[in-house]
């Protein structure tokens, strides 16, 4: 069963969603709603061409990537130790979400619009939502204060060529979405992130759905109840 929401913050049982994970249809994408759905595992995802109202998905099995089982390959470490790319936190929010959102804006069923662009770009004022940027430097080695680059894309800066962002409550983050312009881009950004929490206390990365690329990084399925303990610790 697929419950309607209306202009009260509530949601039905997570545990009352339907086999594909889909709960509830309807009310908002504001702070409010959003920061109550992720405690409880519930996140939008929905076609923005499709849908007039958010759809919202609570998966009975939960794909999660726990920071000290990030798989860093072999070719990952050279790459790394190269140190042709620098890593950030919150420095381009709004680049890492707009390009996650032009590299899939025109397929079928594509859901990062400008509802929820504006919706997490809130969040993320609010000290919610959180990006990582993994920038390219020029040819120089060099960059300038600002981290921007000049037209041609040379000179004294540095390129954004890779990210991802979600939500971050507590020790938990939440993925969202994530996006490559050079090969490993986005993977790169997910090891950093996995570091960075290890260093933190991080508990848990909430990858939402399965796929190889995550897998491949060390994502595996724990129970509902298992996560919902992680991520209310």
């Amino acid at each position: 069963m697929v419950y309607q929401l209306d202009d009260d913050l509530w949601f039905p049982d997570p545990r009352l969603a339907d086999e594909d994970g889909c709960l509830a249809v309807g009310g908002d994408l504001s702070t409010d709603r959003l920061l109550l759905a992720y405690q409880h595992g519930i996140f939008p995802w929905f076609s923005f061409r499709d849908n007039d109202e958010p759809v919202w998905y609570c998966p009975h099995e939960r794909f999660v990537i726990f920071p000290d089982e990030i798989h860093i390959s072999h070719s990952m470490r050279t790459l790394f130790n190269k140190k042709k790319y620098t890593f950030s936190l919150n420095q381009d929010f709004e680049g890492v979400i707009h390009n996650c959102s032009k590299l899939r804006y025109d397929e079928e069923g594509a859901w990062l619009g400008e509802d929820i662009i504006k919706a997490y770009t809130e969040l993320h004022r609010q000290g919610f939502a959180v990006s990582v940027e993994v920038w390219e430097m020029n040819e120089n080695g060099n960059e300038n204060e600002n981290g921007n680059e000049n037209e041609n894309g040379k000179g004294n800066g540095k390129r954004l060529v890779g990210g991802l962002y979600g939500v971050n409550i507590g020790s938990a983050f939440f993925g969202e979405s994530m996006f490559s312009l050079v090969p490993s881009g986005s993977k790169m950004a997910l090891i950093f992130l996995a570091k960075t929490m290890q260093e933190l206390g991080g508990s848990i990365i909430d990858c939402q759905l399965k796929t190889a690329h995550l897998e491949s990084m060390g994502g595996r399925y724990i129970s509902y109840d298992e996560y919902m303990k992680l991520i209310s610790s």
